[in-house]
């Protein structure tokens, strides 16, 4: 019987932790860029579902909805279509997570560094 329970126990946190892994993206995530001479305070808020991943980006141009949102392992990569001047300019992502830190690259005309933590949120 003991054997029994140490066997479940033991199932039953692989399925927790396995369960936590699969859901690292989902979360708020902040980080500041600078754009133009002004800063600004980035908010990321990702909900992953498997392999796919949705949410908003909130900076300089309110909140964008994220398009084409993936996980594979600790990558993540979406897009944002966004207006600017007038037109549409879509930004694609390419972040990877660590722990409770974020890091990347935010792609439209120019590149851009993403460097945050997962907010408590």
């Amino acid at each position: 019987m003991r054997k029994l329970h140490l066997g479940l126990l033991v199932l039953l946190t692989t399925l927790v932790c396995s369960a936590r892994a699969e859901d690292k993206a989902t979360g708020t995530w902040k980080w500041t860029q600078s754009f133009g001479g002004n800063d600004r305070e980035i908010v990321l808020k990702l909900k992953q579902d498997g392999d796919k991943v949705t949410g908003t980006v909130t900076g300089f141009q309110g909140d964008d909805k994220i398009e084409d949102g993936k996980v594979d392992g600790d990558k993540v990569t979406f897009k944002v279509t966004g207006e600017f001047g007038g037109s549409k300019r879509i930004t694609t992502y390419t972040l990877t997570i660590s722990g409770d830190a974020i890091k990347g690259k935010a792609e439209t005309v120019s590149s851009r560094d993403i460097a945050g933590k997962k907010s408590k949120e």
